[in-house]
């Protein structure tokens, strides 16, 4: 099945009080197609990059099947750049750095071939930029993901709320649902939410797990524990590519398979935080990500 992701392709500078990483890759585009592209091929991308960003890792994303034409190479641009320092309990992070570069003056386009997307994941960009990706389709996709945060609630709240108008499922953390719905009890928020359009919403929790809400029905799945987590960057993005990538692999949408994509997605999720930036996305296999699968089972098997 066909699936477009649209973020960004960047760059970071990461500390945690577990080590440093200077200039290494990153950009919630770059997590979801990778972690998508462990489950369906080809995950089509749409982003924007300067002339500054490594050609190997551009060769590394085709071989991962990650089809890059709607990447935008701007000449003599710089690619995005976010620095950030992470608390002690990984939960908490400061932004010390942010250069939008080319993001600045982003105009996605989206070559013929993406238009008939059946499934698009939005990752965290501006609502309008969304929107615009959303207004390039043929037709309705059969599934639009949705990711946001509380600066766009701050800033972008009425172009917002048109996207949520047409997108099937909501990822936001719980301290965004309680902004987005006014609610304290996220019982309720999903309740509220639900009104402004989404017919699924996850709330991710971090170490806590994340919760799926459905018309009154309610699943949670937990976060593996985990001996070692190093950095917890891109650990949201690789979560939604590893949902959405499961649901456009079986093709199947329905609460119960959102369940197990739920459960896909927090198991390549605890992957991405093993490592620095993506590199523990590379070199996983099938049976790797089954192992991991199980032993999320087996944490609420009883």
């Amino acid at each position: 099945m066909s699936l477009v992701a649209v973020g960004t392709v960047a760059f970071d500078n990461i500390e945690t009080p577990f080590g440093n990483a200077h200039r290494v890759v990153g950009g919630a585009c770059t997590y979801i197609s990778l972690a998508a592209s462990y489950f369906v091929k080809p995950v089509r991308i749409v982003s924007v990059i300067g002339d500054d960003f490594p050609e190997e890792m551009l060769e590394y994303m085709k071989q991962r099947g990650v089809d890059l034409d709607g990447l935008q190479i701007r000449e003599g641009e710089k690619s995005f750049f976010w620095a950030g320092k992470y608390h002690r309990d990984l939960n908490t992070r400061d932004t010390l750095d942010t250069q939008l570069n080319v993001l600045a003056t982003f105009n996605p386009i989206l070559p013929k071939h993406y238009r008939d997307a059946q499934y698009v994941m939005l990752g965290n960009l501006t609502p309008q930029v969304q929107l615009q990706v959303l207004k390039q389709l043929k037709h309705r996709p059969k599934l639009v993901v949705m990711d946001t945060m509380n600066f766009w609630m701050d800033t972008a709240l009425a172009d917002l709320m048109k996207v949520l108008k047409k997108v099937d499922v909501l990822t936001i953390n719980d301290e965004e649902a309680r902004q987005l719905s006014g609610e304290h009890s996220l019982v309720k928020a999903a309740h509220v939410i639900h009104k402004m359009g989404p017919k699924f919403l996850i709330i991710k929790k971090g170490e806590h797990g994340a919760l799926l809400f459905h018309r009154g029905e309610i699943f949670f799945a937990p976060a593996l524990p985990l001996a070692e987590v190093i950095d917890p960057t891109g650990a949201g993005d690789t979560f939604a590519g590893g949902f959405i990538g499961w649901l456009a692999k079986t093709d199947d949408i329905s609460f119960k398979n959102m369940k197990r994509a739920i459960v896909y997605g927090s198991a390549m999720a605890s992957f991405c935080v093993e490592k620095f930036s993506i590199e523990r996305l590379r070199g996983l296999t099938p049976a790797m990500i089954e192992k991991r699968v199980q032993q999320f089972a087996a944490l609420v098997h009883f």
